[in-house]
């Protein structure tokens, strides 16, 4: 078994893969501060938790936009298995040409969306990225990832606001309480209704942007920590990749190995 961990800046996503085939996945919190000791108690949690604790891992993939973390869990990962522990990052082959000014800042993540969106379909393709930030980025019917943009998901943009003001409640994006209207009608609906019709148009609009200079048959893959409400709001056709930064990991794992 080869193990493939995201670390995003609010979650770690595991995966365990055989081959192409994906035996599980889950997720642990990103905690600030954790050691190496914690990390591997973490993961022999999860794999526990999945029916995988006793297999034997062949090796395993790391992709971090959290640097802090990085080094305890490669630690981690090195503790635990006797095999390669790869970084995703310069070095590694990965098929996707990175025509952007410095392909260094490209995030391991939307590299390895990259890669797991052209093996499900070809470009052009716009994939939708969602931890607390949302980033969008344009792939061309060539392979190449050209571009594309950063701003904050709803619920970094929620906390900010509802932190920032005296009397607007906190409310959960994840399951709104009411039907979704334009015109809410107290405190905790508005809020709501603004954050998740607001992004879902504020991407509807993205999207037919980035289309543009795509091309219109340019499809969405969305991935990441998005609300199903959001997706549900938007006009714009969008195909829900689950696990698609853990998949694109392990492709990037099997196209380096000697």
């Amino acid at each position: 078994m080869v193990l493939t961990v995201n670390i995003g800046n609010t979650h770690i996503s595991v995966g365990g893969y055989h081959g192409r085939e994906k035996l599980f996945s889950g997720r642990l919190s990103a905690r600030p501060g954790m050691t190496a000791d914690e990390c591997a108690i973490a993961l022999g949690q999860l794999l526990d938790l999945h029916g995988h604790g006793g297999c034997r891992w062949e090796g395993a993939i790391l992709g971090s936009v959290a640097p802090a973390l990085t080094a305890p869990m490669t630690a981690a990962l090195r503790r635990r298995s006797d095999g390669r522990v790869l970084t995703v990052g310069p070095g590694l082959k990965s098929g996707l040409a990175i025509c952007i000014d410095d392909p260094g800042q490209l995030g391991a993540e939307l590299l390895c969306a990259g890669v797991a969106a052209l093996d499900l379909a070809p470009g052009p393709v716009i994939l939708l990225c969602a931890d607390t930030a949302l980033s969008l980025m344009g792939i061309d019917e060539k392979g190449r990832l050209l571009g594309g943009m950063i701003l904050p998901g709803p619920k970094a943009a929620l906390n900010a606001l509802v932190k920032g003001t005296a009397q607007l409640p906190q409310v959960d994006l994840d399951a709104p309480r009411a039907a979704l209207a334009p015109l809410a009608k107290n405190s905790a609906a508005c809020l709501q209704a603004g954050s998740i019709l607001g992004t879902a148009a504020m991407l509807d609009g993205l999207i037919a942007r980035l289309r543009g200079e795509l091309g219109e048959n340019a499809w969405v893959a969305a991935t990441g920590e998005l609300p199903e409400a959001v997706l549900k709001a938007m006009g714009q056709p969008v195909r829900r990749c689950e696990d698609l930064i853990l998949d694109g990991m392990n492709l990037i794992w099997l196209k380096n190995q000697k």
